[in-house]
């Protein structure tokens, strides 16, 4: 279980979020839904780490995180699915899984290349390890991303506006594969613009509209 209570956060003299609030059960799939603005992305960096909050607490299976001295998640048990993917070009996707968890996990190369070929044997890109980001396909690429999050072994997977971007049978492609996850029990918060893909895949909504 995931709790957000009392979150504050503005850039400048603009408020993004003050006093918010938000639960997440464990194998939920929440979708955070509205215009652009509201500060969905800035919600999803704030809770992976990769932003400052300015105050409020987040909470983790009943333990409250602790920030570092910018204000960031020091422990963040979200995984990362970015909006432009952000794959190294000039690794092979096999390379691009393996890096972190090499580095930062401490696993061995083989452990890594192992854990990652079942991720992407599991997703349907078992042919694709030694391809480069340029050669895939927008859903392929998606699902790279994902089983890249996944190497890290997170306790929550969030995406931003996965479906960015993507034809109508990539779209389902991708909420497919949020869904499959749901039934091996991984909780899923999902930053997206399309209403009608929230309402495809969450089992509840938070609209986030922007401060006025």
């Amino acid at each position: 279980m995931l709790e957000i209570k009392e979150l504050c956060k503005k850039f400048r003299d603009r408020i993004i979020f003050e006093d918010f609030r938000m639960s997440l059960a464990d194998g939920e799939i929440l979708a955070l839904a509205g215009p652009s603005g509201g500060g969905k992305t800035t919600l999803l960096r704030m809770l992976a780490g990769l932003e400052s909050i300015d105050s409020g607490k987040v909470i983790f299976n009943g333990k409250e995180l602790a920030y570092d001295k910018n204000g960031k998640l020091l422990k963040s048990p979200l995984g990362f699915v970015f909006q432009d993917f952000q794959l190294f070009p000039h690794m092979s996707v096999l390379q691009n899984l393996t890096l972190s968890p090499i580095q930062t996990l401490g696993l061995s190369k083989a452990e890594a290349e192992k854990k990652a070929g079942q991720l992407l044997d599991a997703l349907g890109l078992a042919g694709h390890l030694l391809a480069k980001p340029y050669s895939l396909s927008g859903g392929q690429k998606q699902r790279v991303a994902l089983a890249r999050a996944m190497m890290m072994d997170p306790q929550i997977i969030g995406y931003d506006e996965p479906t960015s971007a993507l034809d109508p049978e990539l779209r389902d492609q991708v909420a497919e594969l949020i869904l499959d996850n749901k039934k091996s029990g991984i909780t899923q918060l999902v930053v997206t613009h399309d209403l009608d893909f929230a309402e495809k895949i969450a089992d509840n909504i938070l609209k986030v509209n922007p401060r006025v």
